[in-house]
């Protein structure tokens, strides 16, 4: 059985060693050959992941500035709309509020020329009434004139009644 061990164990280191060379030697090989590609391509994965990650970051930090600069044009244009109703409602109330005294003085314009024109057809009219009053007294005192001068005793007794009343006076 020693033999048989010893036997073993020489193959066996001869195995060994033959075994560990190639080991070495692929080991060189890959180290030489695959291990600085696969080391570079992790590496450059790695710098890939960390610059997608950086411009993941910026684009965040790039939104969140454009979502607060969206948020500040929303509210300044809400606050400009505000000002333009509220300028929109003052106009038009001013312009009613105009209007209304426009209305109110035009309607008063026209009450006081309706006035006028009422109290010149009265007055006119009561010039005509007066005229044609003092036309119908005239004819009359004529006809009542003509009718007591047709006898001269009622003209010599007018006269010295009219003479009286100018000497008392």
């Amino acid at each position: 059985m020693d033999k048989l061990f010893e036997g073993l164990l020489n193959h066996h280191i001869g195995f060994v060693f033959w075994a560990t060379l190639a080991f070495l030697i692929l080991f060189l090989l890959l180290k030489k050959l695959a291990w600085k590609p696969i080391l570079g391509a992790i590496h450059e994965r790695e710098r890939s992941i960390e610059s997608a990650l950086a411009s993941a970051e910026n684009a965040k930090a790039e939104m969140a500035r454009l979502t607060s600069q969206n948020e500040a044009l929303l509210k300044e244009a809400r606050a400009e709309r505000d000002l333009i109703l509220k300028e929109a409602k003052e106009l038009k109330d001013k312009m009613i509020a105009e209007a209304r005294t426009s209305a109110q003085a035009e309607g008063s314009k026209m009450i006081e020329k309706a006035k006028v024109e009422i109290e010149g057809q009265k007055n006119a009219a009561l010039a005509e009434v007066k005229n044609q009053v003092s036309s119908l007294s005239i004819e009359i005192a004529e006809k009542i004139l003509r009718r007591q001068f047709e006898d001269s005793g009622k003209q010599d007794a007018l006269v010295s009644d009219l003479l009286k009343d100018v000497k008392l006076n």
